[in-house]
Formats: structure tokens, sequence, C-alpha cells
């Protein structure tokens, strides 16, 4: 869509604090950004950047203008579709978030796929924990989502989309491996590595803890990692234990790097959901 590509450009520094990266991803020299930076100031007539040696900072007029621009953006991105849906024609641009276990294990195929298939729609990815990406939502920086939680905003719509299970897990050559079975009060004997707070998952396992008896600040926790990347990378140097999605060990399964330890009586299940505002 055609709009003040100064504007572009002040919310593309606004966002990254750097006029390098904003450079770099809009394809411009840094001179120019500068250029298009100085002359929105002298137009507004305010200052919209404090330079401090290599790095900047928003100014409350730069806040406030930021705020605005997103809302025009978001109101350029709905015409543009809206245009596209009259001429019954695929295209436009939708912007999509992702809990990490999705964002990682379960959308890159589909996106890929979907992609394929309608290659006139542009699409944009934001990930994060289930709790960031529906603060996202509600600040109206995405347009859906897809969110591992158990969390409900009244400002947000939510429709399953398919179920998930997580297992615990450890290293096939450590000591905990040995037990192929274990009872629920066992759990408080081993030390794990979590998630962080905010994770859709461990709202999840907590509930599912909470329900068999088992108090989640009894646990021993070693160490809470922000992503389940850096979890199977930890587990795999650690005799230490984790509460995984079925869908991110496939591979270490098969190459028997990471074994399951089932628990008596504990079956932790949940659904992975679609969420959008209310109205949209």
């Amino acid at each position: 869509m055609i709009f003040d590509f100064r504007l572009k450009v002040f919310y593309t520094v606004a966002r990254k604090l750097s006029f390098t990266k904003a450079a770099n991803e809009l394809f411009i020299t840094q001179p120019a950004v500068t250029k298009h930076i100085n002359e929105l100031e002298q137009q507004l007539g305010v200052g919209l950047f404090k330079r401090q040696g290599n790095s900047i900072s928003i100014t409350p007029a730069g806040q406030i203008l930021l705020e605005h621009a997103q809302k025009i953006f978001q109101i350029y991105a709905t015409l543009e579709n809206d245009l596209v849906q009259l001429t019954n024609t695929s295209g436009g641009t939708i912007h999509i978030g992702a809990s990490t276990t999705l964002a990682q294990y379960v959308l890159p195929k589909i996106l890929a796929l979907f992609k394929t298939a309608h290659p006139a729609i542009h699409f944009t990815f934001a990930t994060g924990n289930s709790e960031q990406i529906e603060h996202q939502l509600i600040n109206e920086k995405i347009d859906i989502a897809i969110v591992e939680g158990i969390s409900h905003h009244p400002q947000i719509m939510y429709e399953p989309f398919v179920k998930d299970e997580i297992v615990l897990v450890t290293r096939t050559n450590g000591r905990l491996a040995k037990k192929n079975e274990i009872k629920p009060e066992q759990l408080l004997h081993m030390p794990f590595i979590l998630r962080e707070h905010g994770s859709g998952t461990l709202d999840v396992i907590y509930k599912e803890l909470s329900t068999a008896g088992i108090h989640p600040k009894d646990l021993i926790t070693e160490i809470q990692l922000d992503s389940t990347e850096s979890i199977k990378q930890y587990l795999l140097y650690a005799d230490c234990a984790a509460f995984l999605s079925i869908h991110s060990i496939g591979q270490e399964l098969q190459q028997n790097k990471l074994s399951i330890i089932d628990i008596k009586g504990i079956d932790i299940y949940r659904t992975f959901q679609f969420i959008t505002l209310h109205g949209q």
C-alpha cells in the first residue's frame, strides 16, 4: 500500500532502536535513514529519538508517534486485505504468532505448504512463550496465533487446533533412564529442567501435577530454560528429567538419545489453540 515512507523508516528505527539495523531491513543506506528521520522531525517540530553515542532511545513524542504508526499500518493491512477479498483473489499479509514449541516443531511445515498453495499471501512470523504471544495479540501486533497454554483472556477467542501429549524424558544413557515407569511421588527426588515462567507448557505441567497431589514448588529445579531446544541439549549432558512435547522429540527418540519415563496414573495432554481477538 502507498504510505509516507518516512513513517515506515521511523517505525522500523523505533522497533530496532538502531539506524543500522533499520537500514538493513529496509534495504537503504544508513545516511538515508538519518535523512528521513531528520525530515520527519522537522515536519513534526519535535525530536523523535535521543542520540547517546552509538545508541538511541525513543522520546515521549516518538512514543506517541509509534503508537499511532502501529494503528496506521494495521489500517493499511486491513484495507489491503478487504480490497483483495473484494476482487475474490488470494492476497494480502497475515501477521502470525506462535508459542515456542509450535513455532519450532509444528508450524514450519504447515506454513510452507500454505505458501505453496497461496503464493500471493505474505506473512510475518513472531515467536515467544504463550504469555508473550497473547500480549502481542492484545496489542494488535499480530492478527492470529497458536499457543499451547491454558490461560483465558477475556479479549481473546480460543479455538482448538490439535492435541498434544507432554511426556517425561531423560537421556537414554543416564541413570534415570533405568526407570521405565515411576510413581508420582518419585518425581520429588528427580532434578528437573523446566521452562521459564510464562510458558504455556509449564502452566499445563503444573496443573496436571497439582491434580495428582504433586505441588510444583516441591520439585527439584536444576535450571529453567526458555526453549525446548535448550532443554534437549542440556538433557544430553546431565542426569536430569524434563517434560517435553512429544512433537519435539521424534528425532531424539529415533536416534535413541532420549527415553520416555511413564508416570503411573499421570497422562499430560493439552490442546494447541488458535487465538484471535474477539470481533475480528
